[in-house]
């Protein structure tokens, strides 16, 4: 794991904390990747309805200009991507630290190993064995003594509760203790063992059950999945701003220990749902949200964290799929330009920035909008009272409303049904308006929802239903004044009415 942090006080928990069952689910459920995204074309919804979409954006004048002689319509698909980052200033640019090459995740199949790889796999796999045979993994766990050894020799040997040497699985555990030393293998077969060793001393086995109380689920926490399939994982740094819960996890040193206990418990319950079969899904997603986050300052924050640090970079290697850090703050870019030169290439390829205006459009690369939870851009809740006809398994569309410009999305309705809407504008700052046209002209537009002006603090989702007798067509409208671009997403489900 010691690829996956940087040293620095706050976010150095981060990487103890990046699995979790959803908060939603019971800890006995099995954490199932969602299907492949599916494309969509001009002539199709994310449902796959009998709807045909299409999405224009007129140019308009800012309120202190001149009215413009022209204007400029576009079409766009439903799916359409968020653009690029909006130019910065050099101010800026010299903020956000940037990886020269971005982090790709090595393939955990033996036929995609390098012929070096497949030797060093097979070398420590021997010398797994070896030691198995001469007991050299049979620990005490006596913590006061964790490198003595008991006398009788366990009949199975288990690492985050997978049997070694037993099938095929043992082969991704291994690659990510060589991984995690270059492919070293006598540096590897070192971590391993001593990495086993601190399991039985710590009796992390048996922490796994204990009950430890649910005071930090705030803290962190899983919630939905990237688009490649990796459980994501929230850590909100922000929450220890509460002085109460500050001085009920730091405090001293017995309290520091249970927050330690609770981040090793929160992990290992959370890798024993990841799939370690070749192929199968066995990283983690990792957004640390360092809104109103600690600064290095806080003297009992530090020493637990670099406790914590410590641990995994010694026992959790190679758990981190990506490391997006969101709401970065000055002092943490400041030490992390301080500290970069130490760090890694590899370590620093898995690192994202994203300052607070960045923060959804950052998430919405990597992670479906109906994935990303909603005090972070998205349109997911945990429990929601406001439109339950929608869940985390509907996806949405993402659509850039550009600057100073007006954005029509068009819903071909062909058939009668009872049409059910939802839309967000991530920061708002726009007038939003809907309305059915129906396809016989003879027949009046029904204004659904007149012109609204809608500010940051309104709510951040709106949520609509209309019933359809008539074929014709939704309009979705978004005028956004304003000298900034903004996210569009929108989701929708037809229910057919019966004949």
């Amino acid at each position: 794991m010691a690829d996956e942090n940087p040293p620095t006080a706050a976010p150095e928990a981060a990487a103890l904390v990046q699995n979790s069952p959803p908060r939603s689910s019971t800890s006995e459920e099995t954490l199932e990747p969602p299907p492949p995204p599916v494309s969509v074309t001009e002539n199709e919804t994310p449902l796959s309805l009998p709807l045909i979409l299409t999405s224009k954006e007129t140019s308009i004048s800012p309120p202190s200009s001149p009215p413009s002689s022209t204007a400029a319509t576009t079409n766009t698909t439903l799916g359409e991507v968020i653009e690029q980052p909006e130019k910065t200033s050099s101010h800026d640019h010299k903020k956000i630290p940037q990886s020269m090459v971005s982090f790709k995740e090595e393939s955990n199949r033996i036929r995609d190993l390098s012929g070096l790889e497949k030797v060093s796999l097979d070398e420590l796999k021997q010398l797994v064995q070896e030691a198995i045979a001469n007991k050299d993994f049979a620990f005490s766990s006596t913590s006061e003594d964790p490198t003595s050894e008991i006398k009788s020799n366990p009949d199975e040997i288990s690492i985050w509760g997978i049997p070694l040497l037993k099938d095929d699985r043992t082969d991704v555990i291994l690659l990510k203790f060589l991984r995690a030393r270059d492919f070293k293998v006598k540096d590897s077969f070192t971590m391993l063992k001593n990495t086993l060793r601190w399991r039985k001393a710590f009796s992390i086995d048996a922490l796994v059950d204990e009950n430890l109380g649910d005071d930090l689920e705030k803290v962190v926490f899983m919630h939905g999945y990237d688009t490649e399939g990796h459980p994501v994982c929230y850590n909100v740094y922000g929450e220890f701003q509460n002085k109460e819960l500050y001085q009920k996890t730091f405090s001293d040193e017995e309290k520091r220990t249970r927050f330690l206990k609770w981040r090793i418990q929160f992990l290992e319950r959370s890798i024993r749902k990841l799939d370690f079969s070749p192929g199968g899904v066995n990283t983690i997603f990792q957004v640390s949200d360092l809104k109103n986050s600690p600064g290095p300052g806080k003297r009992e924050l530090r020493l637990a964290t670099k406790q914590a640090l410590q641990l995994l970079q010694d026992n959790y290697p190679e758990f981190v799929a990506k490391q997006v850090f969101i709401n970065v703050p000055w002092w943490y870019l400041a030490f992390y330009t301080m500290m970069s030169p130490f760090m890694t290439q590899r370590t620093k390829s898995k690192f994202v920035f994203a300052s607070p205006s960045r923060t959804s459009e950052t998430l919405f690369k990597y992670v479906s909008p109906e994935h990303v939870p909603i005090q972070y851009g998205g349109l997911s809740v945990d429990y929601c009272d406001c439109n339950p006809e929608f869940t985390i398994d509907d996806p949405a569309a993402v659509v850039t409303v550009k600057p100073c410009t007006k954005q029509t999305v068009e819903i071909i309705v062909n058939e009668r049904c009872n049409f059910v809407w939802e839309l967000r504008v991530v920061g708002w700052e726009v007038s939003y308006s809907a309305e059915y046209v129906p396809k016989n002209e003879n027949n009046y537009t029904i204004i659904i929802q007149k012109a609204r002006k809608i500010s940051a603090n309104d709510e951040p989702v709106i949520s609509h239903s209309f019933k359809i007798n008539e074929l014709g067509k939704i309009l979705l409208t978004i005028d956004n004044p304003t000298s900034k671009k903004k996210n569009l997403l929108y989701r929708f489900k037809v229910d057919p009415l019966n004949e």
